[in-house]
Protein backbone atom coordinates (compact mmCIF):
# COMPACT_ATOMS: atom_id res chain seq x y z
CA UNK A 1 0.00 0.00 0.00
CA UNK A 2 1.49 3.58 -0.75
CA UNK A 3 2.31 5.87 2.08
CA UNK A 4 -1.05 8.19 1.24
CA UNK A 5 -3.44 5.54 1.32
CA UNK A 6 -1.85 3.98 4.25
CA UNK A 7 -2.21 7.22 6.26
CA UNK A 8 -5.65 7.76 5.22
CA UNK A 9 -6.54 4.38 6.52
CA UNK A 10 -4.83 4.90 9.46
CA UNK A 11 -6.61 8.64 9.96
CA UNK A 12 -10.17 6.52 9.39
CA UNK A 13 -9.52 3.72 11.31
CA UNK A 14 -10.65 5.41 14.46
CA UNK A 15 -13.50 7.15 12.97
CA UNK A 16 -14.68 4.01 11.07
CA UNK A 17 -17.00 2.41 14.51
CA UNK A 18 -18.44 5.29 15.20
CA UNK A 19 -19.16 5.56 11.57
CA UNK A 20 -20.66 2.25 11.18
CA UNK A 21 -22.81 3.02 14.31
CA UNK A 22 -24.60 6.29 12.64
CA UNK A 23 -24.97 3.90 9.80
CA UNK A 24 -26.93 1.68 11.63
CA UNK A 25 -29.00 4.02 13.65
CA UNK A 26 -29.75 5.93 10.08
CA UNK A 27 -30.81 2.80 8.34
CA UNK A 28 -33.21 1.59 11.20
CA UNK A 29 -35.67 4.47 10.91
CA UNK A 30 -36.11 4.04 7.66
CA UNK A 31 -38.79 1.21 6.46
CA UNK A 32 -37.91 -1.56 4.14
CA UNK A 33 -39.85 -1.26 0.83
CA UNK A 34 -39.43 -2.37 -2.81
CA UNK A 35 -40.43 0.66 -4.54
CA UNK A 36 -39.46 4.78 -2.89
CA UNK A 37 -40.77 8.08 -4.20
CA UNK A 38 -37.87 10.63 -3.84
CA UNK A 39 -39.28 13.72 -2.29
CA UNK A 40 -37.57 17.16 0.17
CA UNK A 41 -37.92 14.45 3.11
CA UNK A 42 -35.58 11.47 1.81
CA UNK A 43 -33.19 13.70 -0.48
CA UNK A 44 -30.18 14.69 0.89
CA UNK A 45 -27.71 17.70 -0.13
CA UNK A 46 -24.02 18.88 0.63
CA UNK A 47 -21.38 20.43 -0.99
CA UNK A 48 -18.74 18.51 -2.86
CA UNK A 49 -14.92 18.97 -2.53
CA UNK A 50 -14.73 21.15 -5.77
CA UNK A 51 -17.84 22.41 -4.09
CA UNK A 52 -16.05 23.59 -1.36
CA UNK A 53 -13.22 24.75 -3.21
CA UNK A 54 -15.45 26.64 -5.41
CA UNK A 55 -17.10 28.16 -2.34
CA UNK A 56 -13.20 29.43 -1.19
CA UNK A 57 -12.42 30.72 -4.76
CA UNK A 58 -15.86 33.07 -4.25
CA UNK A 59 -14.67 34.02 -0.41
CA UNK A 60 -10.95 35.19 -2.09
CA UNK A 61 -12.50 37.04 -4.76
CA UNK A 62 -15.36 38.76 -2.53
CA UNK A 63 -12.31 40.11 -0.25
CA UNK A 64 -9.98 41.23 -2.81
CA UNK A 65 -13.19 43.28 -4.75
CA UNK A 66 -13.60 44.37 -1.31
CA UNK A 67 -10.15 45.71 -0.68
CA UNK A 68 -9.22 46.81 -4.17
CA UNK A 69 -12.71 48.30 -4.56
CA UNK A 70 -13.13 46.35 -7.94
CA UNK A 71 -16.75 46.87 -9.44
CA UNK A 72 -15.61 43.87 -12.16
CA UNK A 73 -14.85 41.87 -9.13
CA UNK A 74 -17.96 42.23 -7.56
CA UNK A 75 -19.86 41.60 -10.55
CA UNK A 76 -17.83 38.15 -11.26
CA UNK A 77 -18.38 36.47 -7.57
CA UNK A 78 -21.66 37.35 -7.72
CA UNK A 79 -22.41 36.28 -11.03
CA UNK A 80 -20.43 32.59 -9.92
CA UNK A 81 -22.65 32.88 -6.87
CA UNK A 82 -25.76 33.33 -8.50
CA UNK A 83 -24.91 30.26 -11.25
CA UNK A 84 -23.69 28.15 -8.27
CA UNK A 85 -26.67 29.00 -5.76
CA UNK A 86 -29.16 27.84 -9.67
CA UNK A 87 -26.72 24.79 -9.91
CA UNK A 88 -27.86 23.71 -6.76
CA UNK A 89 -31.63 24.10 -7.32
CA UNK A 90 -30.99 22.63 -10.27
CA UNK A 91 -29.28 19.35 -8.87
CA UNK A 92 -31.81 18.92 -5.79
CA UNK A 93 -34.52 18.70 -8.66
CA UNK A 94 -32.52 16.07 -10.51
CA UNK A 95 -32.88 13.65 -7.75
CA UNK A 96 -36.12 14.40 -5.96
CA UNK A 97 -39.52 13.55 -7.90
CA UNK A 98 -37.93 10.15 -9.11
CA UNK A 99 -39.64 7.15 -8.30
CA UNK A 100 -37.18 3.94 -8.15
CA UNK A 101 -38.73 0.31 -8.09
CA UNK A 102 -36.59 -2.95 -7.52
CA UNK A 103 -37.01 -6.20 -9.45
CA UNK A 104 -36.90 -8.88 -7.52
CA UNK A 105 -33.62 -10.76 -7.76
CA UNK A 106 -33.10 -13.99 -8.84
CA UNK A 107 -30.93 -16.73 -6.60
CA UNK A 108 -26.92 -16.77 -6.94
CA UNK A 109 -24.01 -18.90 -6.12
CA UNK A 110 -21.75 -17.75 -3.11
CA UNK A 111 -18.92 -15.84 -4.40
CA UNK A 112 -20.28 -15.06 -8.12
CA UNK A 113 -21.63 -11.71 -9.06
CA UNK A 114 -25.02 -10.98 -8.17
CA UNK A 115 -26.96 -8.14 -10.14
CA UNK A 116 -29.85 -6.01 -9.09
CA UNK A 117 -32.02 -4.17 -11.74
CA UNK A 118 -33.76 -1.11 -10.83
CA UNK A 119 -36.29 0.74 -12.81
CA UNK A 120 -36.25 4.59 -12.60
CA UNK A 121 -39.66 6.36 -13.91
CA UNK A 122 -39.66 9.99 -14.27
CA UNK A 123 -42.70 11.87 -14.67
CA UNK A 124 -41.64 15.13 -15.40
CA UNK A 125 -40.93 16.44 -19.05
CA UNK A 126 -37.46 16.63 -19.24
CA UNK A 127 -34.67 14.33 -18.86
CA UNK A 128 -32.76 12.91 -15.73
CA UNK A 129 -28.99 13.37 -16.25
CA UNK A 130 -26.46 11.77 -14.13
CA UNK A 131 -28.54 8.91 -11.89
CA UNK A 132 -26.06 6.52 -9.86
CA UNK A 133 -26.98 3.71 -8.43
CA UNK A 134 -24.58 1.64 -5.90
CA UNK A 135 -24.67 -0.43 -2.72
CA UNK A 136 -23.99 1.27 0.05
CA UNK A 137 -20.26 2.32 0.69
CA UNK A 138 -19.42 -0.25 -1.89
CA UNK A 139 -18.24 2.59 -4.24
CA UNK A 140 -19.19 0.44 -7.55
CA UNK A 141 -21.29 2.78 -9.32
CA UNK A 142 -23.80 2.25 -11.95
CA UNK A 143 -25.12 5.69 -13.79
CA UNK A 144 -27.65 6.11 -16.12
CA UNK A 145 -30.10 9.11 -17.63
CA UNK A 146 -33.79 8.71 -17.36
CA UNK A 147 -35.63 10.36 -20.39
CA UNK A 148 -38.68 12.86 -19.86
CA UNK A 149 -42.08 10.62 -19.03
CA UNK A 150 -39.99 7.27 -19.21
CA UNK A 151 -37.88 4.97 -17.62
CA UNK A 152 -34.51 3.23 -17.45
CA UNK A 153 -33.41 0.69 -15.62
CA UNK A 154 -29.83 0.18 -13.69
CA UNK A 155 -27.97 -3.18 -13.17
CA UNK A 156 -26.26 -3.06 -9.76
CA UNK A 157 -23.65 -5.47 -9.01
CA UNK A 158 -23.23 -6.67 -5.83
CA UNK A 159 -21.27 -9.91 -4.73
CA UNK A 160 -22.56 -12.48 -1.87
CA UNK A 161 -20.21 -14.50 0.10
CA UNK A 162 -21.93 -16.46 2.30
CA UNK A 163 -25.19 -19.20 1.19
CA UNK A 164 -28.52 -18.53 2.69
CA UNK A 165 -31.18 -16.07 2.63
CA UNK A 166 -30.52 -12.61 2.60
CA UNK A 167 -31.75 -9.38 2.56
CA UNK A 168 -31.50 -7.08 -0.90
CA UNK A 169 -28.29 -4.59 0.62
CA UNK A 170 -28.84 -1.09 1.08
CA UNK A 171 -28.68 0.87 -2.40
CA UNK A 172 -27.63 4.67 -2.35
CA UNK A 173 -28.65 6.87 -5.25
CA UNK A 174 -26.85 10.34 -6.15
CA UNK A 175 -26.09 12.64 -8.66
CA UNK A 176 -23.78 15.63 -9.25
CA UNK A 177 -25.56 16.85 -12.31
CA UNK A 178 -24.97 19.84 -13.76
CA UNK A 179 -21.56 21.35 -12.11
CA UNK A 180 -20.68 18.83 -9.86
CA UNK A 181 -20.08 21.09 -6.96
CA UNK A 182 -23.40 19.38 -5.34
CA UNK A 183 -23.85 15.87 -4.15
CA UNK A 184 -27.70 14.63 -3.96
CA UNK A 185 -28.37 11.82 -2.63
CA UNK A 186 -30.87 9.13 -0.85
CA UNK A 187 -30.24 6.06 1.09
CA UNK A 188 -32.92 2.86 0.15
CA UNK A 189 -33.66 0.01 1.97
CA UNK A 190 -35.57 -2.61 0.07
CA UNK A 191 -37.61 -5.19 1.74
CA UNK A 192 -36.91 -7.97 -0.96
CA UNK A 193 -34.94 -10.76 0.11
CA UNK A 194 -32.42 -12.64 -1.97
CA UNK A 195 -31.46 -16.72 -1.64
CA UNK A 196 -27.64 -17.56 -2.05
CA UNK A 197 -26.66 -21.10 -2.89
CA UNK A 198 -23.56 -23.06 -2.18
CA UNK A 199 -20.61 -21.97 -3.96
CA UNK A 200 -20.41 -25.45 -6.63
CA UNK A 201 -16.84 -27.64 -6.07
CA UNK A 202 -14.54 -26.41 -8.87
CA UNK A 203 -13.56 -30.17 -9.97
CA UNK A 204 -16.00 -32.62 -8.27
CA UNK A 205 -15.18 -36.14 -8.12
CA UNK A 206 -17.65 -38.24 -10.91
CA UNK A 207 -21.47 -39.31 -9.06
CA UNK A 208 -21.81 -41.95 -6.41
CA UNK A 209 -22.59 -45.04 -7.31
CA UNK A 210 -26.56 -45.47 -7.01
CA UNK A 211 -28.43 -47.47 -4.50
CA UNK A 212 -30.73 -50.10 -5.14
CA UNK A 213 -34.51 -49.24 -4.54
CA UNK A 214 -36.18 -51.54 -1.97
CA UNK A 215 -37.66 -55.18 -2.62
CA UNK A 216 -35.53 -55.09 -5.70
CA UNK A 217 -32.44 -56.90 -4.95
CA UNK A 218 -33.80 -60.10 -4.46
CA UNK A 219 -35.39 -60.61 -8.29
CA UNK A 220 -32.21 -58.50 -10.14
CA UNK A 221 -30.19 -61.72 -10.67
CA UNK A 222 -33.36 -63.26 -12.75
CA UNK A 223 -33.29 -60.01 -15.01
CA UNK A 224 -30.12 -58.88 -15.15
CA UNK A 225 -29.13 -60.41 -18.75
CA UNK A 226 -32.08 -59.49 -20.36
CA UNK A 227 -30.19 -58.54 -23.83
CA UNK A 228 -30.73 -55.52 -26.15
CA UNK A 229 -32.90 -53.72 -23.22
CA UNK A 230 -32.21 -50.56 -21.67
CA UNK A 231 -33.24 -49.09 -18.28
CA UNK A 232 -32.64 -45.61 -19.94
CA UNK A 233 -29.47 -43.66 -18.73
CA UNK A 234 -27.06 -42.93 -15.99
CA UNK A 235 -23.77 -41.23 -15.03
CA UNK A 236 -20.86 -42.71 -17.00
CA UNK A 237 -18.44 -45.22 -14.88
CA UNK A 238 -15.05 -45.87 -14.96
CA UNK A 239 -14.61 -49.19 -17.22
CA UNK A 240 -18.53 -49.19 -18.62
CA UNK A 241 -18.19 -50.43 -22.57
CA UNK A 242 -17.68 -47.39 -25.07
CA UNK A 243 -20.85 -49.37 -26.67
CA UNK A 244 -22.85 -48.19 -23.40
CA UNK A 245 -21.79 -44.40 -23.72
CA UNK A 246 -24.74 -42.48 -25.39
CA UNK A 247 -22.46 -40.84 -27.91
CA UNK A 248 -25.28 -38.52 -28.80
CA UNK A 249 -25.56 -36.94 -25.46
CA UNK A 250 -21.46 -36.25 -25.44
CA UNK A 251 -21.32 -34.23 -28.75
CA UNK A 252 -24.30 -32.20 -27.13
CA UNK A 253 -22.38 -31.97 -24.25
CA UNK A 254 -19.04 -31.35 -25.48
CA UNK A 255 -20.70 -28.51 -27.69
CA UNK A 256 -21.73 -26.77 -24.28
CA UNK A 257 -18.29 -27.39 -23.33
CA UNK A 258 -19.04 -30.07 -20.86
CA UNK A 259 -17.15 -33.21 -20.70
CA UNK A 260 -19.74 -35.11 -19.01
CA UNK A 261 -20.88 -38.65 -20.12
CA UNK A 262 -24.05 -40.54 -19.66
CA UNK A 263 -24.29 -44.62 -20.57
CA UNK A 264 -27.64 -46.76 -21.58
CA UNK A 265 -28.10 -48.71 -18.10
CA UNK A 266 -28.51 -52.28 -18.83
CA UNK A 267 -29.54 -53.51 -15.86
CA UNK A 268 -33.10 -53.17 -15.28
CA UNK A 269 -33.52 -55.60 -12.20
CA UNK A 270 -31.28 -54.02 -10.36
CA UNK A 271 -33.66 -50.48 -10.60
CA UNK A 272 -30.80 -48.20 -8.99
CA UNK A 273 -31.39 -44.36 -7.54
CA UNK A 274 -29.29 -41.54 -7.52
CA UNK A 275 -29.22 -40.65 -4.03
CA UNK A 276 -26.61 -37.00 -3.40
CA UNK A 277 -26.01 -37.96 0.49
CA UNK A 278 -24.09 -34.96 2.79
CA UNK A 279 -22.37 -37.86 4.37
CA UNK A 280 -20.99 -39.39 1.15
CA UNK A 281 -19.23 -36.63 0.37
CA UNK A 282 -16.30 -37.76 1.49
CA UNK A 283 -15.24 -34.17 3.42
CA UNK A 284 -15.28 -32.83 6.88
CA UNK A 285 -16.28 -29.71 6.75
CA UNK A 286 -19.80 -28.76 6.45
CA UNK A 287 -19.76 -26.01 3.70
CA UNK A 288 -17.24 -28.37 1.89
CA UNK A 289 -20.09 -30.90 1.83
CA UNK A 290 -22.53 -28.79 1.06
CA UNK A 291 -20.25 -27.21 -2.25
CA UNK A 292 -19.75 -31.14 -3.30
CA UNK A 293 -23.78 -31.66 -3.34
CA UNK A 294 -24.07 -28.31 -5.20
CA UNK A 295 -21.49 -29.68 -7.76
CA UNK A 296 -23.24 -33.53 -8.11
CA UNK A 297 -27.11 -31.37 -8.18
CA UNK A 298 -25.29 -29.49 -11.25
CA UNK A 299 -23.26 -32.65 -12.81
CA UNK A 300 -26.90 -35.04 -12.61
CA UNK A 301 -29.17 -31.75 -14.07
CA UNK A 302 -26.58 -31.93 -17.32
CA UNK A 303 -26.72 -35.47 -17.59
CA UNK A 304 -30.54 -36.03 -17.27
CA UNK A 305 -30.75 -38.59 -14.28
CA UNK A 306 -32.87 -39.03 -11.64
CA UNK A 307 -31.87 -37.66 -8.23
CA UNK A 308 -32.32 -37.73 -4.85
CA UNK A 309 -31.10 -35.19 -1.90
CA UNK A 310 -30.09 -36.22 1.63
CA UNK A 311 -28.90 -33.24 3.98
CA UNK A 312 -28.88 -32.55 7.16
CA UNK A 313 -31.86 -34.35 7.79
CA UNK A 314 -34.05 -33.34 5.34
CA UNK A 315 -35.10 -35.36 2.07
CA UNK A 316 -35.94 -34.32 -1.49
CA UNK A 317 -37.04 -37.87 -3.95
CA UNK A 318 -35.43 -38.74 -6.34
CA UNK A 319 -36.53 -36.98 -9.94
CA UNK A 320 -35.21 -34.05 -12.75
CA UNK A 321 -35.72 -31.08 -14.18
CA UNK A 322 -35.30 -27.18 -13.43
CA UNK A 323 -38.15 -27.27 -10.86
CA UNK A 324 -36.33 -30.34 -9.21
CA UNK A 325 -32.79 -28.77 -9.30
CA UNK A 326 -33.69 -25.47 -7.88
CA UNK A 327 -35.79 -27.44 -4.86
CA UNK A 328 -32.81 -29.32 -4.23
CA UNK A 329 -30.34 -26.22 -4.72
CA UNK A 330 -32.57 -24.21 -2.17
CA UNK A 331 -32.54 -27.10 0.15
CA UNK A 332 -28.69 -26.63 0.12
CA UNK A 333 -28.43 -22.89 0.70
CA UNK A 334 -30.77 -22.74 4.13
CA UNK A 335 -30.49 -26.41 5.19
Amino acid sequence: MKAPALARAQIARPFAPLRSRIDRWFLSRRPPSDTLELTQRNVYILPTKAGWMLAATLLLLLIASINYQLNLGYLLTFLLAGSVAVGMHVCHGTLRGLAMRLIPPDAQYAGAAAVFRVVLNNARRTTRYGIGLAVHRSGQWSWSDVPAQGSATVEVAFRPERRGLHPVPTLTAETRFPLGTFRVWTIWRPASQMLVYPAPETNPPPLPAGEPLAGQAASAPARTHLAGEYDGVRAYRRGDPLKLVVWKRAAQAQARGSEDLVSRDTQQAQRQELWLDAQGAGLPGTEARLSRLCAWVLMADRLGVDYGLRVAGRTVAPSQGEAHKRRCLEVLAVC
